[in-house]
Order: C-alpha cells, then structure tokens, then sequence
C-alpha cells in the first residue's frame, strides 16, 4: 500500500496549509488545516478535511465495511450500515484520540441484536487495523441501533 501526500499551499494561494493525497489505487483526498487567526500564514482556508478527521473518516470506513461484511457472511439481509464516530483528544501535543465512540446504526429484515453485537466485536478485536491501531492510545467504546427495514 502506499500514499503521496503532496503540499498545495505555496504562499499566495488561498490556503497555505492545503494538501493532496493520492493513494495507490488511484484515487484523491484533499485536506486542509483550519484557519490560524493568531498566525494566518500558519493555518488553512478550511477548504477540505481536516488530517485527523480523514483518520476518523477511515476508521469509520473500515469497521463499517468489516460489519456489513460479517453480517452478509452470515446470511443476514443487512439492508443499511452508518457508523457515527465521537471522540476526545489530547489537550498537548501529539493531540492522539484519547476516546473514541462508534455508534452503528445497522438496518435490515429479520437480523438478530446478537448478530449485530458479534460482528462489531469481530470488527474491533480482530479485522479492524484502523480501530485496532487507534486502540492504543484511545479507550473505544461502541454501541448500536437496529432498525427493520
């Protein structure tokens, strides 16, 4: 796997803390700083995603895949999967998550609370590289809503 993250903010443009990533399979992210009013040349125009929310953003994405994916292994008739990610931070610098809360929100016909319990548990203690990684530095707890489609 690999990644280029390429600096867009050259002095004289709109953001001076803008940055492209583009990853391996291809594909762009942008992501830009918030504006710095203390030091504007320091900050960023708040054109993009923030760094750490993209890390939020991903590890949304790769436990919501794992339980949607667990669920369809197990002959579920999962219909629609949200991951809702709250978290707290560091005050000091490297300001890491120090909490993090993934509410699921799982909907689909006739699938049991248990299966829903399991797969987001399979996702956190063993598929999961992003909230396993995350895991180490922040306390994650989780819980879910299962609605009848």
């Amino acid at each position: 796997m690999e990644c280029t993250v390429t600096w867009t903010g050259a002095a004289g443009t709109r953001s001076h803390m803008g940055f492209v990533a583009e990853t391996g399979s291809g594909h762009v992210i942008t992501m830009d700083g918030a504006p710095d009013a203390g030091k504007p040349e320091n900050g960023g125009a708040n054109m993009a995603a923030r760094p750490m929310e993209t890390v939020l953003a991903g590890t949304g994405g790769c436990t919501a895949y794992d339980v949607v994916l667990i669920l369809k292994r197990g002959r579920h008739d999962v219909r629609g999967c949200s991951v809702k990610l709250l978290t707290e931070r560091a005050a000091v610098d490297p300001k890491v998550f120090t909490k993090i809360h993934m509410h699921f929100t799982v909907s689909g016909k006739g699938i049991p609370a248990l299966a829903v319990e399991r797969a987001i548990a399979m996702s956190h203690e063993k598929y999961c590289s992003a909230s396993i990684m995350l895991g180490k530095t922040a306390d994650i707890t989780t819980s879910f809503d299962l609605l009848e489609a």
